[in-house]
């Protein structure tokens, strides 16, 4: 693993949205595996629900190309996996509601679904050749010292 790639060569924003969103694959894979309704469940789903949000909140701010101020109100820098940003910061807050209706079938629908949609899918797409966790996982020597060349001409 390359650890500089999150270290050195990512801002807060990717760093706050790694660890928030490995927090939550963590607290949503213990979700499906252990039993439901129980206090753990209730705390770990907690955890899961902030957790998503946060993620979702730092992924906003995840843009490529140089970004500042009112822009941030625009889509400029925004790439198609943004999409898991509003789905997220819709599907958790109605399976939340929905727990507290009561409604376990719409709960269940609601967090597995974000669960699926934007940590297994979304999470696939990290892997692609030139992301940061293919790079954390698969880059060699050369190509991590071809970013940093890059990152102190250009910035990261």
């Amino acid at each position: 693993m390359n650890w500089e790639v999150f270290t050195r060569f990512s801002g807060p924003e990717i760093q706050l949205h790694w660890a928030t969103v490995t927090i939550a694959f963590v607290a949503g894979l213990l979700q499906l595996l252990l039993s439901k309704g129980t206090p753990r469940h209730v705390w770990l789903g907690r955890l899961y629900a902030v957790m998503m949000i946060a993620t979702s909140i730092a992924a906003f701010f995840i843009r490529s190309g140089e970004v500042s101020g009112l822009e941030y109100l625009s889509l400029k820098g925004m790439s198609w996996i943004h999409i898991f940003i509003p789905i997220t910061l819709t599907a958790v807050p109605l399976g939340v509601l929905a727990a507290r209706r009561g409604d376990i079938r719409s709960h269940k629908g609601h967090m597995i679904g974000s669960y699926i949609g934007a940590i297994l899918i979304a999470g696939v797409f990290t892997f692609v050749p030139g992301r940061r966790m293919h790079l954390l996982f698969f880059a060699d020597q050369e190509t991590i010292e071809r970013l940093e060349t890059h990152c102190a001409e250009n910035g990261c």
